[in-house]
């Protein structure tokens, strides 16, 4: 039975050297003095580069508050969208803030704090296609989305042909193209889009009557840090500072 014994004694090492990693996770990122934050940098106007370059957006910003109620830097670390949370995993960084939409097969291998943003999955099209009036009427058509998106797996469910992006910019390029008959994305980056460019030949087709809810997403198993996210978001809502970074990019509360 020694062997038994020796597998026992080995099972409960790593357990405790899992539980040792989970705990030290927060303390870890205070000692370093640094958040890291995986996003992906072309997803207007959540995590984008502005004309000089520099990484901005609702989230960037929404990572940099987090980061300074937890009493250290935000260091973001960006990545294509099909790749970004898989990054938890390789420990590339600490947390994705990417507009990640709560759903429960990402729960059962992930955890997420509590939702900080709400949004409409909208329905896409050129501005003279009369064709396409719902979802139920992607169905044959080609749809512009990243192919592990939410918005994908909506496309696909009602029948679509995916053409794979790397985010919303290029959906809407494929679009306008040509190349794509419509593209569901989010209904504030869309706003957000049209705001800039009035002009553009894209319009919202239909709208999806459920707001869905995103969160940040951090590997299972460090319930501190969960806890210290948690109690960052209530600190930047409670102070004001989450009324400001919605206000600046949507012109309201964001949040329900």
């Amino acid at each position: 039975m020694n062997w038994l014994k020796t597998l026992l004694v080995a099972g409960a090492l790593a357990s405790l050297t899992v539980q040792a990693q989970a705990a030290s996770k927060l303390e870890q990122i205070k000692t370093t003095g640094v958040f890291r934050i995986g996003t992906e940098g072309t997803y207007a106007p959540f995590t984008y580069h502005d004309a000089s370059g520099k990484l901005v957006g609702f989230d960037v910003e929404i990572g940099e508050a987090i980061a300074k109620a937890l009493g250290v830097k935000a260091q973001f670390l960006e990545g294509k969208w099909d790749g970004l949370i898989a990054g938890l995993d390789a420990d590339r960084y600490d947390a994705v803030i990417n507009q990640v939409g709560i759903t429960e097969a990402r729960k059962a291998k992930y955890d997420f704090s509590e939702p900080y943003i709400a949004s409409k999955a909208v329905l896409i099209v050129k501005s003279d296609n009369d064709e396409i009036k719902g979802f139920a009427d992607l169905k044959g058509k080609k749809s512009a989305q990243s192919l592990t998106s939410n918005f994908g797996k909506i496309a696909e469910s009602n029948g679509a042909e995916l053409v794979g992006t790397d985010g919303f910019d290029q959906s809407i390029q494929l679009l306008i193209n040509g190349r794509a008959d419509a593209t569901i994305n989010d209904s504030l980056s869309f706003l957000d889009f049209k705001k800039h460019k009035p002009n553009a030949p894209v319009k919202i087709a239909a709208q999806q009557e459920n707001a869905d809810f995103s969160g940040i997403i951090i590997r299972k198993g460090e319930p501190d840090f969960l806890a210290a996210i948690n109690k960052a978001l209530e600190t930047i809502k409670a102070d004001g500072t989450y009324k400001k970074i919605a206000d600046k990019y949507f012109g309201q509360d964001v949040s329900k």
